[in-house]
């Protein structure tokens, strides 16, 4: 099959939807020969962060000089952003010839009774197998959904980080906060060291899925941290300290922006620091130089074009707001500014609007591409109350360019709810002259 080929099959498995569960994905890699075991893995979750420490990770292995893989989702424009091998995307002819070689797996699966995988699980095996191909040494995992019953949760990493843990898809993980925190701990595996930034009752169980696993478990803010020494607007200055390793007021320089950054950089560097336990290529040499170049885009990322400055985060739920607003109330307390938004409708939108807006903002309300997506009319509605101005342009193209225009190059834009939203808008304002 070819690439558009390969779309419209990926497409005919979302009518399986989402169904976690880890038998489907163990055949289908055990046909494929089992690629996910010949290279070593870190393994990534969180409710937010998981991709920008991934994306840290990937930067640190391959600075390193080791040959590095790296899966993520969603993506931004195309599919094939999810699976990178150094830094580069899979192309599209490979992307297509790898998922021409699985489905005749998964035909076998159809064909012997068993249940079709559903698209994730399809990408997730695409991009373990694209590895093996390749024969990367080290590949960064990021978890699509929770991690318990996540596809990616087939491999035993040499690290287990989880960013954080706070209320989202609690339908799918339990229910409750804590159900959502099991189901991120569920990544664990004997014996594997446990990085996170989790805290409250959380931590707790994360402290106690670790135990129950005899896994040492390394704690933001107990045995390692970083502290923020300033940000010239596109770089922040910052040290790492670890009294439990031996390190402190180790300096270094981080290419994003956010205050949430300042924690997931932590993370980063001392799940690399465990690695350099096993792997000397790692080293603070290394690590500094790649936190200095690291790129994640649509994760607090400045864009400037033809003299507007515009901020692109994917805050796609109340935490990520909260992250947002506090790095825009820090970095640019005083600009004015004009968001673009776009919500998906099964998101705690009445939270999300009351912490990212302020009284005299301007907002412009537009469509995620997504079925999930709020209808403008009504999500402007809920934003009047909390605005000086809104307005609903269905049209992403339209959208943009009436946001551009009420910024007219004197205040701050952003671009924000939906990461189903910013990626289509990012790619506009990129092609935009200027």
């Amino acid at each position: 099959m070819n690439y558009e080929e390969a779309l419209s099959y990926l497409e005919g498995l979302n009518s399986f939807g989402i169904k976690l569960g880890l038998s489907r994905i163990t055949r289908l890699l055990e046909l494929l020969d089992l690629p996910q075991e010949r290279y070593r893995t870190i393994h990534v979750t969180g409710t937010n962060g998981k991709g920008s420490v991934s994306a840290m990770l990937a930067g640190i292995l391959q600075r390193s000089g080791i040959h590095t893989g790296f899966y993520s989702s969603p993506h931004l424009v195309s599919y094939t952003e999810r699976v990178r091998v150094d830094g580069q995307p899979i192309r599209e002819d490979e992307f297509a010839n790898c998922l021409s070689t699985i489905k005749v797996y998964v035909d076998q699966m159809v064909g012997e009774g068993e249940e079709s995988p559903t698209q994730f699980e399809v990408l997730t095996a695409l991009a373990f197998f694209y590895f093996a191909m390749h024969h990367v040494e080290y590949a960064v995992i990021e978890v699509g959904l929770g991690g318990l019953l996540d596809s990616t949760n087939v491999i035993t990493p040499e690290v287990s980080v989880i960013t954080n843990v706070t209320f989202e898809h609690a339908d799918r993980c339990g229910g409750t906060l804590e159900g959502i925190a099991h189901h991120k701990a569920g990544i664990i595996k004997e014996g594997v060291p446990v990085v996170t930034a989790a805290k409250g009752r959380p931590l707790e169980i994360i402290r106690q899925t670790a135990e129950e696993h005899n896994a040492d478990i390394f704690v933001a803010g107990e045995d390692f941290g970083t502290a923020f020494i300033n940000c010239d607007g596109r770089t922040q200055q910052l040290e790492f300290n670890s009294g439990l390793i031996g390190v402190a007021n180790e300096p270094y320089e981080l290419h994003l922006l956010g205050c949430h950054q300042v924690v997931n950089s932590a993370v980063a560097v001392m799940a690399a620091q465990l690695i350099h336990n096993i792997d000397e290529r790692v080293n603070e040499n290394t690590i500094g130089e790649a936190l200095k170049l690291v790129t994640w885009p649509a994760r607090f990322e400045r864009v400037d074009r033809d003299g507007q400055t515009v901020i692109i985060d994917g805050a796609h739920n109340p935490a990520g707001m909260m992250a947002l607003r506090s790095s825009l109330d820090q970095y640019f307390p005083a600009e004015q500014r004009v968001l673009l938004l776009g919500i998906l409708k099964d998101k705690d939108i009445e939270t999300m609007l009351d912490t990212l807006l302020r009284p005299n903002d301007t907002v412009i309300v537009t469509v995620p591409h997504s079925e999930r997506a709020s209808d403008p009319m009504e999500l402007a509605k809920k934003v009047a109350p909390h605005v000086q101005h809104v307005e609903a342009v269905p049209d992403n193209a339209e959208a943009l360019e009436r946001a551009m225009e009420l910024a007219n190059k004197e205040k701050l834009m952003i671009m924000a709810g939906s990461l189903y939203l910013v990626g289509g808008e990012r790619q506009l304002l990129l092609e935009r002259k200027g």
